[in-house]
C-alpha cells in the first residue's frame, strides 16, 4: 500500500559487528510482522533479503539489503547492513537513508570488536537514535548484564536496559518489560504473552525498574522534578522520557532476545515504532543552492520540493541498474522527469519500487522519508542528488574510501581482457570501494579495494554474474632506473649494402638530474656538424631509448643528455638513421655512467591505539620504513612513515593482525629512492625471468 503520512515512516538500520545474527533478526521481524509466512535462513539461501551465492557460502552479509513489514498501521523499512569491516564501508554510506537503528549486540563480555565501534561512531556523527538489541540470549553462557556494561564502557552509551530476560542460555524463556513490569512469553504464532513478573524475579526487576526511572527522568526537566519529589514515574511517563530521550540521543534504550527461537522480536518492534523517530522527527535536511553556492535547507514534509539522495546503487547483468534513493522531502511520481542537481541533467523515472530483498514492489508515489528504487536511470549515480528542477538542492555526497589492497588481474581466457574490464567498471558502480585502473607501463589492469577478500569476492561476482574468470596477482612494482655518474659516449650509425645506405654519427653527453625532475635534452651543435633537421629526431631516439633501462630493463628518469658533436653523410644520413644512433649513444653512455635501480617510496598514515603503536613500529622498521612523527588521534596514534612500495603491497592483512582489526591506514605516492644494493640483484633476476618468460 502506498504510504501517506510521513509519521507513519520509519527507516530501520540492522547494524552491529560481522556474525552477530543482523540478518537473522531482520528475518523474524519480516515474518513477525506478517510480511513473509516463514522465517528465512542465511544459512542456506532462504533469508528473505535475497542473499547473494557469495553471502551463502561465507554466510555473511557483502551489501546492504532491503525489506520492509507494517507494525502498528507503520511502515518500517529494513536495511540490513553488513557487518565485517571488509565490506562496513557499504554500511557507513547506507546510514544516510536510516531514521534510526537496531544495534545489534553479542550476548556476553568483550564482544564488541572494532566494526562496530566504527558504526556506532558513525551513527554518532549522523546523530541517529538507536535502540540496542542483545541477541541469542539462548545462547550458552549468555550474559545480559555484561553486554549491557560493554555498551556503556566500549560504545560510551548511556545504555537504558527496558527489558531483563527470564533465565539465560538453554533456560531462557523470555523478557520482563521494566516499563510495564510485565512478563512477556513467547506464543506458538511468534507472539508474546502478557503475564506477572515470576516471584522469583520480582525482587531483581523492582530494583531494575528503580534504575531505569532514575535514568530516564534526566532526559526531561519536568519529569526529573517530579521523580525528585515522588521517587516514581508512571508507565506512560516512562514510556514519554524514553521517547524524548532516545530521538535526542541522550539514552539507548537495551532490548534483549532470541532470534532463533523468536523469543521477544514483536517487543523491540514496538519500541521501534514507539521510540525511534519518523523522518517528520529529524531535523532539516542541508544542502547547497548549485548555482548561488549558498546553503539552504528542506524539510522533510510533503509540501516541500522534491528532493532525494540516490545513496546505493545496484546492479544485474540482465536486469539493469536499480538507483536507490531516500526521498529527503516532498513527493515524486512514477514517470516523473527530475534533475540529477549533481550532474546537472535531466532524468526520466519510470516505475518506482519498494525492494523486497531481490525483488520489487511497484509503488506510485513516494513521499518524504521513503526509500524507492528507479531502474536505468543514465547518469545517475550513488551520491547523486535528484530533485525538483525548479527548485534544486545539491546535497552532501557519500563518504569516499581510499583502497589499501591492489592485484592485477589477468583473464582466463585470451580476449577476456576487454569484456574484464567493462564488467569491472559496472560493478564500480555497485561498489564505489572497488576501482579498476590500467598500468599501461605494466600492460596490467589493476584492482583495487578494502581488502583481500573484497577483492577475492569481487572476482567470485565477475565469473557468476558476467561470466570472465581471472587470477590474482601480485602487481608489479613500478621501479626506475637513473645514473649516479657522468659519461660520454659516442652513437653512430653505419650501413651500406647497395644503392643508398645508412649514416648519423652523434657525440652524446649524460649527467644526473635532481630526483623527481624527470628528462632534459640540450642542444649543443655549434657549427652545423649535425643539420638543424635531424636535431628532433636525435631527441626522439634518446626519448624512446628513456622506456628501457640497461640495469633491469625498467624506464630512465632523472637524466641530462646533451647532444655535443656529430657528422652526416649528404646523402646517406636521414631521421630515422640519427634516431638508432642517437639511441645507441644514449644506452652507451649510461651504462657507463653508474646507473642504479629506483623504487616508489610510499608516505602512509596509519592509526592504531596506543598499545599497538611499538609492534607497528616496529614492523615498520623491518619493512625498511621511517617514521616520521607520531600524532595523537582520538583513541590511538597517527603514524607518518615513508615506507618502499614494495614491502607494503599487502599490508591490510599484516596491520589487521597486528592491531586485531582496529587499525587503519592511507597511503599514497611519495618519491623515488635508490635500491640497497643487496636487493638490486634480486629485482635485476626477477625482471630477466620475467622478460625471459615474454620471449
Amino acid at each position: 500500500m502506498p504510504v501517506d503520512d510521513v509519521r507513519t515512516i520509519r527507516n530501520l538500520g540492522i547494524v552491529g559487528q560481522g556474525g552477530v545474527g543482523k540478518t537473522s533478526l531482520g528475518d523474524v521481524m519480516l515474518f513477525d510482522g506478517g510480511t513473509t509466512t516463514r522465517i528465512g535462513r542465511l544459512d542456506d539461501g532462504t533469508s528473505a533479503f535475497g542473499p547473494e551465492p557469495e553471502e551463502v557460502r561465507r554466510q555473511l552479509t557483502l551489501s546492504t539489503a532491503f525489506h520492509h513489514l507494517t507494525w502498528r498501521k507503520h511502515e518500517v523499512t529494513l536495511l540490513d547492513m553488513p557487518g565485517y569491516s571488509d565490506f562496513v564501508p557499504d554500511t557507513l554510506n547506507c546510514m544516510r537513508a536510516a531514521t534510526g537503528l537496531v544495534f545489534v549486540i553479542a550476548p556476553a563480555a568483550g564482544e564488541i570488536k572494532v566494526e562496530a565501534e566504527a558504526v556506532w561512531k558513525r551513527a554518532n556523527e549522523l546523530n541517529l537514535p538507536r535502540l540496542a538489541f542483545v541477541t541469542k540470549m539462548d545462547r550458552e553462557r549468555a550474559d545480559f548484564a555484561a553486554a549491557v556494561e560493554d555498551v556503556k564502557t566500549v560504545l560510551g552509551a548511556k545504555a537504558v536496559p527496558i527489558q531483563v530476560p527470564i533465565g539465560a542460555a538453554e533456560a531462557f524463556r523470555g523478557v520482563i518489560d521494566l516499563v510495564t513490569m510485565k512478563a512477556l512469553l513467547p506464543k506458538p504464532d511468534g507472539s508474546m504473552a502478557e503475564e506477572a513478573v515470576p516471584a522469583d524475579l520480582q525482587a531483581d526487576a523492582n530494583a531494575a525498574r528503580e534504575q531505569l526511572m532514575e535514568l530516564v527522568a534526566e532526559a526531561d526537566d519536568a519529569l526529573l522534578e517530579k521523580y525528585l519529589e515522588t521517587g516514581a514515574l508512571s508507565t506512560e511517563e516512562i514510556q514519554q522520557a524514553l521517547n524524548i530521550g532516545t530521538r535526542a540521543n541522550k539514552l539507548v534504550p537495551i532490548l534483549c532476545g532470541s532470534s532463533t527461537k523468536n523469543i521477544a522480536i514483536p517487543p523491540l518492534l514496538d519500541a521501534v515504532v514507539a521510540y525511534l523517530p519518523s523522518p517528520a522527527d529529524l531535523a532539516v535536511a542541508g544542502g547547497t543552492e548549485p548555482k548561488l553556492r549558498e546553503p539552504i535547507e528542506r524539510r522533510p514534509a510533503m509540501d516541500e520540493p522534491f528532493s532525494a539522495l540516490v545513496f546505493k546503487t545496484i546492479v544485474d547483468p540482465f536486469a539493469g541498474k536499480l538507483s536507490v534513493f531516500r526521498v529527503l522531502s516532498g513527493r515524486v511520481n512514477a514517470d516523473s522527469t527530475v534533475l540529477n542537481v549533481s550532474r546537472d541533467v535531466k532524468e526520466r523515472l519510470g516505475h518506482l519500487f519498494k525492494l523486497e530483498g531481490k525483488k520489487q514492489q511497484s509503488v506510485p508515489h513516494a513521499i518524504a522519508g521513503e526509500i524507492v528504487a528507479v531502474a536505468k536511470l543514465k547518469e545517475t549515480a550513488s551520491g547523486d542528488t535528484l530533485a525538483d528542477e525548479k527548485a534544486p538542492i545539491l546535497y552532501p555526497g557519500l563518504l569516499d574510501f581510499p583502497s589499501s589492497m591492489s592485484f592485477a588481474i589477468e583473464p582466463k581466457s585470451k580476449g577476456d581482457e576487454e569484456k574484464a574490464t567493462n564488467a569491472f567498471h559496472r560493478m564500480t558502480e555497485e561498489d564505489p570501494t572497488l576501482h579498476v585502473t590500467r598500468d599501461t607501463e605494466a600492460r596490467e589492469i589493476i584492482l583495487s579495494g578494502v581488502s583481500q577478500l573484497h577483492i577475492e569476492v569481487a572476482v567470485e561476482k565477475l565469473k557468476r554474474k558476467y561470466g570472465v574468470e581471472v587470477t590474482l596477482k601480485a602487481p608489479k612494482v613500478p621501479y626506475r632506473e637513473t645514473i649516479k655518474g657522468r659519461a660520454e659516449a659516442q652513437g653512430k650509425l653505419k650501413k651500406q649494402s647497395g644503392g643508398r645506405g645508412q649514416f648519423a654519427d652523434t657525440y652524446l653527453r649524460v649527467e644526473p638530474l635532481p630526483r623527481g625532475t624527470g628528462f632534459e635534452f640540450v642542444d649543443a651543435i655549434v657549427g652545423g656538424v649535425v643539420p638543424r633537421q635531424f636535431i628532433p629526431a636525435v631527441e626522439k631516439g634518446i626519448r624512446e631509448a628513456l622506456n628501457e633501462g640497461i640495469v633491469a630493463h625498467y624506464p630512465v628518469v632523472d637524466v641530462k643528455a646533451t647532444l655535443y658533436d656529430g657528422s652526416f653523410h649528404t646523402v646517406d644520413s636521414s631521421e630515422m638513421a640519427f634516431k638508432i644512433a642517437a639511441s645507441l649513444g644514449f644506452k652507451t653512455a649510461v651504462s657507463q655512467a653508474k646507473p642504479i635501480l629506483l623504487e616508489p617510496v610510499m608516505n602512509m598514515e596509519i592509526v592504531v591505539p596506543d598499545d599497538c603503536m611499538g609492534d607497528v613500529i616496529g614492523d615498520l622498521n623491518s619493512r625498511r620504513g621511517k617514521v616520521l612523527g607520531v600524532d595523537p588521534r582520538p583513541g590511538g596514534q597517527a603514524i607518518r612513515a615513508l615506507v618502499p612500495m614494495a614491502e607494503v603491497l599487502k599490508y591490510a592483512p599484516d596491520l589487521r593482525s597486528m592491531t586485531s582489526g582496529r587499525g587503519s591506514f592511507t597511503i599514497g605516492f611519495d618519491h623515488y629512492e635508490e635500491v640497497p644494493t643487496h636487493l638490486t640483484e634480486k629485482i635485476v633476476k626477477e625482471a630477466e625471468a620475467a622478460r625471459a618468460a615474454k620471449a
